[in-house]
């Protein structure tokens, strides 16, 4: 009998978080196979506004109801105690995020999800290597989505993780149900795209090569995010759940999401893997580094002195006049993806989303927020000297209208 596909790789996150793994050619297909193993059309989830527009796609894709949550204005996760008991009532499973790394409040919301008979859904994309209370993420809830693309740059892979091996056989079986044929050209691009981006980082190539893109439109995002072609999704919805529909969203800066992948990027991705907890340690040290700059949050430095968990993905920085300071710092190499603004119920508006009942807190952290890569924490705290960049602080919160952006994007 074979091997499933992607058994070995499987495997190793197995050994590694002590839960079932299945592999999967990406994060955002790992989350869709557990929210149709768990959820019915039409149920709502609980989420983060402050969260990645393609996620919100890959529910909108599996049929159910975003509920946006208010979040704590230090990290944009969810506050469990700002989220009103009516709306508890009336929801039917949980999605963390994780943001940059930051863990969510996983253990009050697995107590909740507890209470309610309901599932937690660990989107663990961010966050390979982050652990609360001794234990890993990806371990609290009934299914948890990593992704190889963002710790190990492969730019491909990710895998579910889930409690029992029968449940994984199970999802296999869905999974290579979604799976499209792989071909050998693609398998050569996913392999060479992550060399390729190294060679162009330590060559200095960085700024060159990021304004060529734009001028010649090769970049799929002309913001923060992605148009919404609200008429179109509204069409696409009489379809799901539907990966299909929603193929031009879902797709977005990673258009193999699910296909199958050969033994040469599987074969990549086990050396990268090899080399992740060296990847880790590596990005300890930067965010130690970016923690006692004034950019850093009180609670980042809070962590840092104490030993908490530590957002080895992304740090992220509070900074004043954020849009223009992320256009200057391609000036120093330096590009700054993974920025969710606005949030996602200002995004997508209520037709596509239940709004959060506090959205001021979300739309402060998502207007402020710089996420430095901490691999490249000395060349940010360099840049950021010399660009002057002011600091910004919560505490200058103040209430925001609740209105309707002047322009939803793509509408």
């Amino acid at each position: 009998m074979p091997m499933p596909y992607g058994s070995r790789l499987a495997a190793t996150m197995t050994r590694r978080l002590g839960r079932e793994c299945v592999y999967t050619p990406s994060a955002r297909l790992a989350l869709y196979l557990a929210l149709r193993r768990w959820c019915r059309p039409g149920a709502r989830v609980l989420m983060s506004p402050v969260n990645d527009d393609v996620i919100l796609f890959v529910v909108l894709a599996a049929g159910l109801r975003p509920v946006q949550a208010p979040v704590s204005v230090w990290d944009g996760n969810i506050d469990p105690a700002a989220v009103p008991e009516s709306t508890w009532r009336n929801v039917d499973a949980v999605l963390t995020t994780n943001l940059y790394g930051v863990p969510d409040r996983v253990l009050e919301l697995r107590r909740r999800c507890e209470q309610l008979g309901i599932p937690l859904f660990e989107d663990a994309a961010h966050a390979i290597g982050s652990h609360v209370d001794g234990r890993p993420i990806g371990t609290f809830g009934k299914a948890a989505a990593f992704s190889l693309s963002k710790h190990v740059a492969g730019m491909a892979g990710g895998f579910l993780a889930v409690e029992d091996a029968r449940t994984r056989r199970e999802l296999e079986l869905l999974r290579d149900d979604l799976l499209t044929p792989g071909r050998l050209r693609e398998d050569l691009a996913t392999t060479l795209r992550p060399l390729a981006r190294s060679a162009v980082r330590s060559l200095h190539l960085v700024r060159p090569v990021w304004r060529t893109m734009e001028r010649l439109g090769l970049l799929e995002r002309d913001a923060f995010r992605m148009d919404l072609h609200a008429p179109r999704l509204t069409a696409s919805a009489r379809e799901a759940p539907s990966l299909t529909a929603y193929e031009r969203w879902v797709r977005v800066d990673l258009h193999g999401y699910r296909s199958r992948h050969g033994s040469l990027v599987r074969g990549q991705l086990k050396l990268r893997m090899a080399r992740l907890d060296e990847d880790l340690a590596r990005r300890r040290a930067g965010v130690t580094l970016l923690a006692g700059t004034p950019w850093a949050s009180p609670a980042l430095r809070d962590r840092t002195a104490h030993d908490g968990p530590l957002p080895l993905f992304r740090v992220p920085l509070l900074v004043h006049d954020r849009d223009t300071l992320v256009q200057r710092l391609v000036r120093h190499d330096v590009v700054c993806g993974y920025i969710y603004d606005p949030p996602l119920d200002d995004y997508a508006g209520a037709e596509f989303v239940e709004p959060s009942p506090d959205p001021a807190p979300a739309r402060w952290f998502a207007a402020h927020t710089l996420p430095a890569d901490p691999l490249l924490a000395r060349r940010i705290v360099g840049a950021f000297t010399k660009e002057r960049v002011a600091d910004a602080h919560p505490s200058l919160l103040r209430p925001v209208p609740d209105v309707t952006p002047p322009r939803l994007l793509g509408q």
